[in-house]
């Protein structure tokens, strides 16, 4: 153990975000619970970070990292986290800004329940009482959302609860279970890359758990834009090799026919609406890569310490869900 280890390891990633940093790191100064620090990586963002520099705070805790091209959320986070001293890594949006117990009720969580992952409430930063998300939901044909994504906070879920994925604006891991599975897959680049870094976690054995009391402001597509055409493309070309690569054993081939009609559907909305070419560009990647996304399969699952039930319990499973919930 390092002698300046600290708890946590608190990665911002900064993507041409520059406006939201200083009130995510005043949300940061302000938290109750202070053994952490802060890794800042400049991912080839075009403006730049001198408006925070100055902040007293930041002077005896704060690590910046430039890189001058975008690595892609998934690399960005794995060149920070290799930095990281904290026992466990912190993952937080620079458009997100956490409540001021946020990081206490992490510390007592991580002591109560060892060998587990985290995922926070999220809710609307101009309109905290409508949710942004409460976890990923991930459904037994691939397709991922955020549950109770703008549905008023009167439906959220009060008490803590057992998930299969947390949201990476404000998810928290065991550096040991992120070294554990080598960190997020940097081929998905950005978006699904943490349902496929929770899913790895649960088949080696650690549960994810959402924890309501933690909560985190966020503004949401601060730096790509909502329902932007590198979000289409990048949603879609990763939710195939997620489901490739991760979809246990009898599971696979008992839902990979759903999977394959969904991606169908997707293909045929592809035809009618405008953005519909960097759907199908996605799925086309999606396929050109498949062969190696089959050689990550393997080794994933040649290490899987868990039960088909218990992954299987984890999914959605109402074949009515995709219809009603907002999704890639």
């Amino acid at each position: 153990m390092e002698s300046n280890q600290c708890f946590a390891s608190v990665i911002i990633l900064n993507w041409n975000a520059e406006k939201f940093l200083p009130v995510c790191f005043a949300a940061l100064e302000k938290q109750t619970f202070q053994d952490f620090e802060v890794i800042l990586l400049n991912n080839g963002s075009e403006g730049a970070i001198s408006t925070i520099s100055e902040q007293q705070f930041l002077q005896s805790r704060l690590s910046i990292l430039n890189s001058p091209a975008n690595l892609g959320f998934a690399a960005g986070n794995n060149l920070a986290a290799r930095q990281a001293k904290g026992e466990y890594i912190v993952l937080l949006n620079a458009d997100a800004f956490p409540e001021p117990d946020w990081l206490e009720k992490i510390h007592q969580a991580c002591i109560d329940h060892p060998n587990h992952f985290f995922a926070s409430r999220l809710v609307k930063a101009n309109d905290p009482q409508t949710l942004d998300g409460e976890w990923n939901v991930y459904h037994a044909s691939g397709l991922a959302w955020r549950k109770n994504h703008a549905q008023p906070l009167s439906k959220a879920t009060t008490e803590p609860k057992v998930v299969l994925s947390a949201c990476a604006a404000a998810g928290v891991y065991p550096r040991e279970a992120f070294e554990a599975v080598g960190g997020f897959d940097e081929d998905f680049f950005a978006y699904m890359e943490d349902i496929d870094l929770d899913f790895r976690m649960q088949l080696l054995g650690y549960q994810c758990l959402y924890l309501p009391q933690a909560v985190v402001r966020h503004v949401g597509s601060g730096s790509t834009g909502a329902r932007s055409g590198f979000q289409l493309y990048h949603g879609h070309r990763n939710l195939v090799w997620t489901f490739v690569k991760n979809m246990p054993g009898i599971l696979f081939w008992l839902l990979l026919p759903c999977h394959i009609l969904i991606n169908l559907l997707y293909l045929v909305l592809a035809l009618f609406i405008p953005s519909g070419k960097e759907i199908l560009h996605g799925k086309r990647d999606a396929l050109r890569d498949l062969g190696k996304a089959l050689a990550k399969r393997r080794q994933i699952q040649a290490s899987r310490k868990v039960s088909i039930w218990q992954i299987a319990r984890l999914l959605d499973w109402n074949p009515l869900s995709p219809l009603i919930k907002s999704r890639f």
